[in-house]
């Protein structure tokens, strides 16, 4: 039944049976017939059908449910089974904020060292699609905040505090200032992070503490995106001070201290709370404690 659960689960993904057959690379007929032959075992009906996708049944809602479960259930079954021959092996899907991506590279690679055989896939999302993706089974963890918005039930890891960098042209009037006030930004032109973000509301909230709106010209859910904004002249950013040294490096940049930096927000490893925990998960969450603790 699992290759069955399978189809089910990518057909309530795509909401389109062309496009579920597709991401499963199978063809269209054999995902119907599977999802038919699904319904007559369980003796209900899942999905609503017209002449296209209708939709899932109420029953199909609950089955959903079961589905994840059982297939990321039967995963992990698989990946422990291989542990006693192989030792730790599989594939982790990391769910990340954009701005923690050099903290995931860190922490895959120290994990890497130890583990060899096991393969990490590195995602950029939301703070809120990490957590509806570790719900959804999508997911095995996650790097997000760990304390401005409710994570729910999770297990964390403390990996670092997020502190802010104003990034501009080296010939701007800032370029050269020992550092920066928030209200110095007033009517600036920035680049910043689309409000879907956690880290633009983070910014957000910094910018009305010191009586500012921001003056956006650009938006956008790429770091790079911003940083390009910034290396052309046209505006100024804020960023995180680890991603923003990296991404501004060898480039033409200015980084300067703002004001009130130590206002910081707590990144970290997160766990969906899950009994067992799978021996992949239990040393990635060693490694990130390790990573974080002092040296």
């Amino acid at each position: 039944m699992l290759d069955k659960l399978e189809m089910f689960i990518a057909l309530a993904k795509e909401c389109h049976f062309g496009r579920a057959a597709e991401r499963l690379n199978i063809a269209q007929p054999t995902l119907s017939a599977g999802i038919k032959q699904l319904e007559a075992q369980l003796g209900v009906q899942l999905v609503h059908r017209g002449s296209r996708f209708g939709g899932l049944t109420p029953e199909g809602q609950t089955a959903l449910t079961w589905a994840k479960r059982i297939v990321d259930d039967t995963r992990q079954l698989r990946d422990e089974m291989r542990i006693s021959r192989q030792g730790l092996t599989g594939e982790v899907r990391l769910a990340v904020i954009p701005t923690a991506q050099t903290w995931a590279g860190q922490l895959c690679t120290a994990f890497a060292e130890r583990h060899p055989n096991v393969r990490f896939t590195i995602l950029s999302r939301n703070s809120r699609e990490i957590l509806q993706m570790l719900d959804d089974f999508e997911a095995d963890a996650g790097i997000s905040y760990l304390e401005n918005e409710p994570l729910g039930r999770v297990e964390t890891a403390e990996l670092y505090d997020e502190s802010y960098i104003l990034v501009c042209a080296r010939n701007s009037p800032y370029a050269n200032k020992p550092n920066v006030a928030w209200s110095d930004l007033s009517g600036q032109k920035l680049a910043l992070l689309t409000p879907d973000m956690q880290n633009r509301r983070i910014i957000n909230q910094l910018f009305a503490d010191s009586g500012v709106t921001p003056a956006t010209c650009i938006e956008s859910n790429s770091i790079i995106a911003l940083v390009a904004s910034v290396a052309s002249g046209h505006c100024m950013t804020v960023l995180p001070k680890d991603i923003a040294s990296f991404v501004s490096g060898g480039k033409d940049l200015a980084l300067v201290p703002l004001d009130g930096a130590w206002r910081q927000q707590k990144v970290g490893l997160i766990l969906p709370h899950r009994d067992p925990r799978t021996p992949v998960l239990a040393a990635l969450l060693a490694e990130a404690r390790r990573l974080s603790a002092p040296a």
